[in-house]
């Protein structure tokens, strides 16, 4: 299964949700590729604490394999190469969790068929090698965007299923410009029309993922007023409307991760440890993580 981590906008906390989904996938048995597709800013090295690769790799790198440079890609295990604890004392039953990261000082580049070809070539390939392969994208309509819209309406990847998650925050700005993402022209669904997807298939694959909601009920704001708390209890229910006005609402949302003060402070991926042992990190982020990297395997969903 690929999963296409996208959004409209920098700052959504895309990457660091997406690497905690594949993160918890893995643990519970899957094998799991995680591709840094987002090419000027190839840092998901950060999220997994591997020290050696947190711009990116010094050779071999996805812009290299793409731009035809080397003919196969890095691949970097992060249960061995990480210097997270946590990460190494991984549980037996774990399954691989690998990065596929890009090139020191790489950045957005226009693509071609060659590069287009060496996309789907990579694709099927770790289709082959892996249960679920994250794909972390540029924000924005960006080159990775398109490519990877095009790879997968070729006909060699007609077989593979694919789903889109895409990231927003809980703001008016963001759910607008996810919805415009989703919807309009150059977005997901037009663009991918436009490359020989059928648009209602594409529509069925794609949900939304909300982060840093700060959820008004939550204990963290417990302190406030009530002319605080109403205040944020009228704007939660107007985003809830604005989002189904912009057919984005919560029929199309996978789920919802709180805020959460240790993401806010350093990106990283949140473990049991964090919650039972130290309690830096609050029950409820893991919990909701967990259930969306169920959701993410579960048709039904």
């Amino acid at each position: 299964m690929l999963v296409f981590a996208a959004s409209d906008k920098g700052g959504t906390g895309r990457s660091v949700t997406s690497a905690n989904l594949a993160y918890q996938r893995a643990l519970t048995g899957d094998r799991v590729a995680y591709v840094d597709f987002d090419f000027g800013s190839t840092t998901a090295a950060v999220v997994f604490d591997v020290p050696d690769a947190m711009r990116g790799t010094e050779e071999r790198g996805l812009h290299s394999y793409l731009e035809g440079a080397v003919t196969e890609p890095a691949t970097i295990d992060i249960w061995r190469r990480t210097e997270s604890p946590q990460l190494r004392d991984r549980l037996n039953e774990a399954g691989r969790l690998v990065l596929l990261p890009g090139d020191v000082g790489g950045g957005e580049f226009a693509t071609g068929e060659d590069t287009l070809e060496r996309c789907v070539d990579l694709l099927l390939r770790l289709h082959g090698e892996f249960d679920v392969i994250v794909v972390d994208l540029s924000a924005g309509r960006s080159y990775a965007l398109d490519m990877v819209l095009t790879a997968t309406a070729h006909p060699r990847m007609r077989s593979v299923p694919f789903r889109w998650l895409v990231f927003h925050r809980w703001t008016r700005q963001h759910v607008i410009a996810a919805a415009g993402l989703v919807h309009k022209d150059h977005g997901i669904i037009r663009g991918g029309a436009e490359r020989g997807h059928d648009a209602e298939a594409l529509r069925g694959a794609v949900r939304l993922v909300r982060i840093a909601v700060p959820g008004p009920d939550s204990p963290l704001w417990s302190g406030s007023s009530p002319a605080q708390a109403a205040w944020m209890q009228a704007c939660d229910e107007a985003l809830r409307r604005l989002a189904a006005q912009h057919a984005i609402g919560d029929s199309v949302v996978l789920g919802v991760v709180p805020l959460e003060p240790v993401l806010q402070w350093r990106e990283q991926l949140i473990t049991e440890e964090d919650v039972l042992l130290t309690q830096i990190a609050n029950k409820e982020t893991l919990e909701a993580l967990e259930e969306i990297a169920r959701r993410l395997a579960d048709d039904s969903c």
